[in-house]
């Protein structure tokens, strides 16, 4: 076993000779190890949902986590409500519903529901009428950096659990990019794709050939961050590459240290030009699952680009930076769903990896998730009273079962 340093981390001589694919789990399915492919998101952390900017006042909204329908909505006063989609009379999307002050209602029978899933008014119940339900389940919701954010676990957890720091975000010195995709294929290989950095070659067309060198990674029980040292060798680059890295129109040579790291659930990526200050820039992304098998993601992005000293440059440069991120994504997304779609063919993960890097990744991700179909068990939506989320945490009102209804799709920004 490879020592450990005080924080728990790997040292990286330590890790690069352990010899990758021999790792207890990875090769040999045999030894009792679940498929990471087959461990779902840990709820217990904030996920983004949906772009704040795209649910404006009075209006509604449907979303989902892992096969959870969930339905947004801001109110009257500017607050953003999430409510398990489905009205607990006769189960009609409440996404569909209409938003009256700081209640939705219904749009079958008008039935008015608070924030919180609990019924405020039956406008046609009278005293002889059978006892209504309580309600549907109401979500943790909070509002950051242009994003709604939903906590789908156990409620409890949710005042103590902290959203993610962002200090770039509103900075003075950078303006934010927002990326808001659907990609086909368990999020766990979205992580794997941006922490190694040796698919270079994958975007040979846009960045030419980029020569990237691990220079030093930790792991600890919920992390990894690797930094590379990026040299441009030769071969075409796109413009909006250069105006990306900081270095003008003109371009250049200059060597980049790039810092990614996977603190569970997110990823962060920095990149610091040769004698930079400060980052060029830095991105923080989520994936979050869609449907309940979690073969589909959602990622959600932020870019966050250092501004030059040349007032209005950025956003000349911006249309440029944006074409070249958006073909860098759509490369990695071919990639990635085509990774997925060999793991349904085969219904195995038979990946023969042999960096140590990814291998500590895949762990992580292992150990701070969820087995798929863990802790879920089927309510009864008349009754009215609480049942297990999938998070398998004991919900305030009743959930609806995730493998009884289809995922919403999240358009494409």
């Amino acid at each position: 076993m490879a020592e450990t340093e005080p924080d728990g981390s790997v040292p990286l001589a330590a890790e690069l000779g352990r010899g990758g694919p021999s790792r207890p789990g990875e090769a040999v399915r045999s030894s009792g190890v679940i498929d990471l492919r087959r461990i779902g998101a840990n709820p217990d952390f904030w996920y983004p949902v949906a772009l704040s900017g795209r649910l404006r006042a009075g209006r509604v909204m449907g979303t989902v986590f892992a096969g959870e329908r969930i339905a947004l909505y801001r109110g009257r006063s500017g607050t953003v409500h999430a409510l398990e989609d489905r009205c607990a009379h006769r189960q009609v999307p409440l996404s569909m519903g209409v938003v009256d002050g700081e209640t939705l209602r219904c749009c079958y029978h008008a039935w008015a529901y608070r924030g919180d899933g609990r019924i405020s008014q039956i406008p046609y119940l009278s005293k002889g009428d059978a006892r209504p339900p309580r309600g549907v389940r109401g979500y943790p919701v909070r509002e950051a950096y242009g994003l709604v954010f939903v906590f789908p676990g156990d409620p409890a957890k949710a005042a103590a659990t902290a959203l993610p720091v962002l200090p770039a975000f509103g900075s003075r010195q950078y303006k934010t990019m927002t990326f808001s995709r659907t990609v086909r294929c368990h999020y766990s290989f979205m992580h794997e794709n941006l922490l190694d950095m040796n698919h270079q070659f994958l975007h040979r067309g846009v960045v030419g050939k980029l020569r990237p060198e691990l220079l030093e990674y930790r792991t600890t029980a919920r992390s990894v961050e690797a930094q590379y040292l990026f040299t441009h060798a030769g071969g075409k680059r796109n413009r909006g590459a250069g105006l990306l890295a900081g270095e003008g129109l003109g371009g250049s040579n200059s060597s980049d240290v790039m810092t990614i790291r996977t603190e569970y659930p997110y990823q962060t990526l920095d990149l610091v030009p040769e004698n930079a200050a400060r980052p060029a820039f830095r991105l923080w992304v989520a994936y979050v699952p869609k449907d309940a098998e979690q073969r589909t993601c959602h990622a959600y992005g932020l870019l966050m680009i250092e501004k030059p000293g040349i007032p209005g440059a950025l956003h000349l440069a911006w249309p440029l930076i944006r074409r070249f991120t958006e073909r860098v994504f759509a490369e990695d997304r071919m990639a990635v769903e085509a990774e997925q779609r060999a793991w349904d063919e085969q219904g195995e993960d038979r990946n023969h990896e042999v960096f140590p890097l990814i291998l500590d990744v895949r762990e992580v991700l292992r150990t701070n998730g969820v087995p798929l179909g863990h802790g879920t068990s089927a309510c009864n939506p008349a009754s009215g009273e609480g049942c297990a989320s999938a998070s398998g945490c004991r919900a305030s009102e009743p959930a609806a079962s995730a493998a009884a209804e289809q995922s919403v799709a999240l358009p494409d920004a």
